[in-house]
């Protein structure tokens, strides 16, 4: 067998290339990551983008070998940037029906439980999503959720700030409240709400990914998913998921 002879410096090239892993694509955009403050998927930390999901984009990033910022920005915002913004993407975002030709996607990287939580002493029956029709909602202004009670024509009551809708069930001001929760998660809990407050209905399921702006190029799309199915085949989302299994809020200073 013929073994091609390699000068030194050619050889020297090689190796380094082997070692670098993944090369970077000189012709494709650094794409901006946009998320919101929304622990322990995505939150920023000493000035640091961090979070379950955010370490799965990170490693879907670098597998793929492509140049990314991060930023943290209110959800509707950020929404609003990777619709508009070429090189943009918004994550964790719920795939739904509406949605589906406004981004190209990156996922799935997880799936969320969509869960009423309303007063446990509600006298009103709530077996199915339609026992919900006459019952006023609250939501999350933006927020796939209400997209989807909304464009079915349930009575939402949107806030900008989705901890306002506990205090409007203790108030009474509203009879549910449409949570996105992880399967597995404890969910929202405050001592205030405890004994008062709970889950009563999943009313839906979704999966939860990267979406893009529609300029991002579909070979890139590509390249990013295939890096992905890389990561869940080697257990590298699965050590991840691990990681944040027990995550509890740091105590405040």
């Amino acid at each position: 067998m013929h073994i091609p002879f390699l000068r030194p410096a050619a050889g020297l090239a090689i190796a380094l290339l082997m070692q670098a892993g993944p090369a970077r694509c000189a012709d494709m955009p650094t794409l901006t990551l946009l998320t919101e403050h929304a622990p322990p998927a995505s939150m920023l930390e000493r000035g640091q983008v961090t979070g379950r999901e955010t370490d799965k984009i990170r490693a879907i990033m670098d597998r793929a070998g492509t140049a990314y910022r991060l930023d943290v920005l209110p959800w509707k915002r950020a929404y609003h940037m990777a619709q508009t913004q070429p090189a943009t993407c918004v994550y964790s975002t719920s795939r739904t029906p509406e949605r589906e030709a406004l981004f190209k996607w990156v996922g799935p990287t997880m799936q969320a439980d969509w869960v009423f939580y309303g007063r446990l002493d509600h006298e009103f029956p709530l077996r199915t999503l339609e026992d919900a029709r006459s019952l006023r909602i609250g939501t999350y202004n933006g927020d796939a959720r209400d997209e989807f009670l909304r464009n079915r024509g349930f009575q939402v009551d949107a806030t900008t700030n989705d901890l306002a809708n506990p205090q409007k069930l203790l108030l009474k001001r509203i009879d549910l409240w449409a949570v996105g929760l992880r399967p597995g998660s404890p969910g929202p809990e405050r001592p205030a709400w405890k004994g008062i407050i709970g889950p009563l209905l999943v009313f839906h399921q979704v999966q939860i990914y990267l979406a893009c702006n529609q300029a991002v190029p579909d070979q890139l799309v590509e390249r990013l998913n295939t890096a992905l199915a890389e990561l869940r085949r080697d257990g590298t989302l699965a050590k991840i998921e691990r990681r944040y299994a027990n995550w509890t809020p740091a105590p405040s200073p």
